[in-house]
């Protein structure tokens, strides 16, 4: 269980406190309820673009890494689809130095066009270097619109295409920011050797002041359920064919989803998995197998992923992935199964909070999704799962008309 108190300023800022005596440490994380589902069609790429953008400097504070470094913290940050994720990790003696520097960057971030134009070449130099110019780099790039015809999750965090953000304009980049990065639309976890006393009086102090802004009404375009298998093929540069599946499925804090999550882990999170006993370590037929789920917050998919061994016919290698899900469906779900894959879903719960920042992270994206209380009932619902509703899962999400295939296969 993770311990928390929680206030909201008058301007709309949700604060969580969570307390640990037992660390030096103080860690701030602020998630803005912002990703890439919430851009124009016609210009993608903002939300991750405006990750680089909030480390330019801030009217009042030019570098925001300097004085952050000289009170030995460190930062980071991660844009998705759903949200965009900045952390803070200092000795908790300079915690308000972390909330000087949030809280200028949200009141008075700098544009400026020289910013503007180094973080553009950032973005533009990753989009070339992990999605155009390293084998399978655009996978998700080319996948995700053959899966989604009408939710922007038929686009990558990265954005549609690079011209998205060559051509963005400081006012472009104004507007995204004074319509998503606004108290009302944002909440703060701190964590760590702190208090709510204090959390409280710092958090009036330096974020208080700032308007609370319109919080936007997300209204996207709801997916139709999928009736027809659809299919593609890459040719390119690549060492190895590869095969990928993608089935949608629930968001991830829907009813169902630690079900489907984890018959994905039966079907194929390690070598103890279905999959990869069959075709992998008894057959040879793959190299790697792997299953898993996206875990967006609006519906995603389970992914079944494959690198064919070399020599192996690739339609054949298709089929047998084929035959195996099948037999997965009808034969492959048990028990002891069930509860090796709960076992290990739940060490992982208890690994992941170890440490201090991860449970801020949990906390504020607990929030982001409405409830934060999820962060400590997850572990209750996965002990739930029944093996019928494992089973019931399959024999839905396997069948004709959710499949969606790429094919990536080597030139020559």
């Amino acid at each position: 269980m993770i311990s928390y108190q929680q206030f909201t300023l008058a301007n709309g800022l949700q604060v969580i406190v969570h307390e640990d005596s037992s660390t030096t440490l103080a860690v701030m994380d602020i998630i803005y309820n912002v990703g890439s589902r919430d851009e124009d069609p016609d210009r993608t790429g903002f939300a991750h673009l405006f990750e680089h953008l909030m480390f330019g400097g801030s009217v009042n504070i030019p570098n925001y890494d300097a004085p952050l470094q000289s009170v030995g913290g460190e930062n980071n940050a991660f844009t998705t689809p759903d949200l965009t994720n900045y952390y803070i990790s200092l000795p908790y003696q300079n915690l308000e130095t972390a909330f000087w520097l949030e809280s200028d960057r949200m009141f008075s971030l700098a544009f400026n066009p020289q910013s503007l134009e180094v973080q553009r070449k950032v973005v533009i130099e990753e989009f070339k270097q992990r999605y155009l110019n390293q084998p399978y780099g655009d996978v998700w790039l080319k996948f995700r619109p053959l899966i989604y015809e009408h939710h922007p999750y038929r686009w990558a965090t990265i954005g549609k295409e690079i011209k998205h953000i060559e051509e963005a304009t400081l006012d472009d980049v104004k507007a995204f920011f004074k319509k998503h990065y606004v108290p009302s639309n944002a909440i703060l976890v701190v964590a760590g050797k702190v208090t709510v006393e204090e959390v409280k009086k710092l958090a009036e102090k330096w974020f208080g002041p700032i308007p609370s802004g319109v919080k936007p009404m997300r209204n996207l375009p709801v997916e139709p359920i999928q009736t027809e298998d659809r299919r593609m093929e890459i040719k390119a540069d690549v060492p190895s064919n590869r095969i990928y599946f993608a089935y949608p499925v629930l968001g991830r804090y829907e009813l169902g989803y630690h079900a489907i999550d984890l018959m994905s882990d039966l079907l194929g999170r390690n070598e103890s998995s279905f999959l990869y006993i069959e075709l992998v370590q008894n057959q040879r037929i793959f190299d790697s197998l792997h299953a898993s789920l996206t875990g967006s917050m609006d519906p995603g998919l389970l992914v079944v992923s494959g690198q064919v061994c070399e020599g192996v016919d690739v339609e054949h290698a298709e089929k047998l992935l084929l035959d195996a899900i099948e037999r997965f469906v009808q034969s492959g779900i048990d028990a002891d199964g069930l509860q090796r894959v709960k076992n290990q879903a739940e060490a992982s719960l208890v690994f992941g909070e170890v440490e201090v920042l991860n449970r801020a992270m949990n906390l504020a994206m607990a929030a982001n999704a409405g409830n934060v209380d999820f962060v400590n009932t997850e572990a209750e619902q996965i002990a739930a799962v029944k093996l019928e509703e494992v089973q019931d899962w399959a024999n839905k999400l396997f069948v004709h008309g959710k499949k969606n295939t790429l094919l990536y296969l080597k030139q020559g």
